[in-house]
């Protein structure tokens, strides 16, 4: 099957280079022509008249959490360790697969209204991983017809002790509760993994399997080189969350005598392919390990604000080489999966630190949320750009709206003034997903409907769970307070303003 955008303003190759008008050929999945506008007719198919549409490569929202879904709103004003227990409850809330494939589609919708051609899911099933739940959330993705690389969040050590100080600030018979909720043992985990990674493998599937081990905090050593080994035996890409708060940067100090990243660094885990999720608490020579040893640094602006976490030191890390890709992470921290806002906001927030010389710009946050993020999934040399011979994911942007009027720089105006109103037209796989606004694989306001009547049923569970959890929240704001009082490395680059 084949298709033509015609007379289309395009940024082409991975460098962002605009053309003048274009005419874009897709052969099935691959861009097959780009040429000057009208110099041929289009070929027999499809013709879109691209006369008002900014075409660029789709972006790649490299982090989200799909179990969030339900929990849009529900928290404000905590920082990630007071926050996180309440979208990951002490006790599961019950929901049928039905329930689960309509979370997942909670976030598929606006990522594709975002501009998103790739969403990397990691979703979390503790503490029973159900094969049918996790089904639907492959499902919910093939249905709207987004790229999706799906990991099911691993780990072998409780949630409650992934902090410092837990047996000292928890009463006993608290403990023991908790201590008391059966796991999945890592074998158990690791061959339900292996499963996907066999079934659902990347290089043939458009909705695929990727590893994520949650944190190194919430592994054992032998379970986080036995994921490695899995990752590296299957060849797939691995995310990993690191070092995303100063209180993490505390707890490899007590849990590894080191930081995070040099603790995984000493078990030989960091390698191509995998992408340390937030890394905001860096020094220069942990970035430059990094760098060293081909690591991306994923990046989630917008979630980071939410829950206070802090700035990641960006022109650092790009300076010495390291890949940064861009992504939103779930709609519990940040409500949205708007790439069109964690775009804007990479190349706003980082115009806070240091001299306007060093500043990231427009340029390098749009790479950041296409190359990036094809480098981080080890998909560089087929995604993320608009070029001839690459998978034709990409998005058409409406420049008859105010944000592109008047036309002086495309690419500025798409990343500092366009937003979600003006996404027209989404192509994955060289499959129309989104047109003139709509929504082409599913039925949206009937889903849209289904969600809020599965909400209304399941929201007393949400407020049930949230009022249990609250029973260990002051032993977590003690450990907290606790842990703000312990140094870190002084060159290390300052993520917050000083209180």
């Amino acid at each position: 099957m084949k298709s033509t955008i015609v007379g289309c303003c395009a940024l082409l190759d991975e460098a962002g280079s605009a053309w003048g008008r274009v005419d874009i050929e897709i052969d099935g999945r691959l861009v097959s022509d780009i040429r000057p506008a009208g110099m041929t007719e289009p070929a027999a198919g499809t013709v879109i008249d691209g006369s008002q549409l900014f075409v660029t490569a789709g972006l790649i929202n490299g982090h989200h959490h799909s179990h969030e879904g339900f929990y849009k709103g529900r928290r404000d004003n905590l920082p990630l360790e007071l926050w996180m227990n309440y979208v990951r409850p002490l006790r599961p809330i019950a929901m049928s697969p039905r329930d689960v494939y309509l979370r997942t589609m909670i976030g598929a919708i606006e990522a594709v209204r975002s501009g998103t051609t790739t969403l990397c899911d990691d979703t979390n099933q503790s503490p029973a991983i159900r094969a049918d739940h996790v089904a639907q959330i492959f499902q919910a993705y093939e249905d709207i017809g987004v790229r999706a690389n799906v990991g099911i969040t691993l780990f072998d050590r409780p949630f409650f002790r992934a902090v410092p100080f837990v047996d000292e600030e928890f009463p006993r018979a608290l403990l023991d509760e908790l201590d008391a909720v059966r796991m999945y043992s890592g074998s158990e985990l690791l061959d339900f993994a292996r499963g996907l990674a066999r079934a659902r493998h990347p290089s043939t599937h458009r909705v695929a399997y990727m590893a994520t081990p949650s944190a190194p905090q919430r592994c054992s050593e032998d379970f986080l080189r036995a994921v490695r080994r899995m990752a590296d035996e299957f060849d797939l890409p691995l995310m990993i969350h690191v070092q995303e708060t100063r209180m993490q940067v505390v707890t490899g100090q007590l849990f590894y005598g080191s930081t995070m990243i040099e603790y995984l660094e000493r078990i030989g885990f960091l390698k191509p392919k995998t992408a340390l999720i937030h890394a905001v608490w860096l020094t220069p020579r942990e970035i430059e390990l990094l760098a060293r040893r081909g690591v991306t640094v994923q990046h989630n602006p917008t979630s980071n604000l939410k829950l206070g976490s802090g700035l990641l030191p960006m022109r650092a890390l790009l300076d010495a080489g390291v890949n940064v890709s861009l992504g939103t992470d779930g709609c519990g921290s940040i409500e949205s999966t708007d790439m069109q806002g964690a775009l804007s906001f990479a190349a706003l927030l980082h115009k806070l630190r240091g001299a306007h010389a060093g500043w990231i710009g427009a340029r390098e946050a749009f790479h950041a949320a296409t190359m990036g993020g094809a480098v981080a999934l080890g998909r560089a040399r087929d995604l993320g750009a608009l070029t001839i011979g690459r998978v034709a994911d990409l998005v058409g942007y409406r420049m008859d709206r105010i944000p592109f009027v008047p036309l002086n720089a495309p690419l500025n105006q798409l990343v500092y003034a366009a937003g979600r109103s003006e996404v027209d037209l989404v192509m994955v796989d060289g499959e129309i997903i989104l047109r003139d606004g709509r929504l082409t694989r599913i039925d949206e306001g009937a889903i849209l409907d289904e969600i809020a009547e599965a909400h209304a049923r399941i929201e007393p569970q949400l407020a049930a769970s949230e009022a249990d959890v609250a029973r260990i929240a002051p032993h977590y704001e003690r450990i907290h307070r606790r842990c703000a009082c312990i140094g870190i490395a002084e060159d290390t680059y300052a993520a917050r303003f000083e209180n």
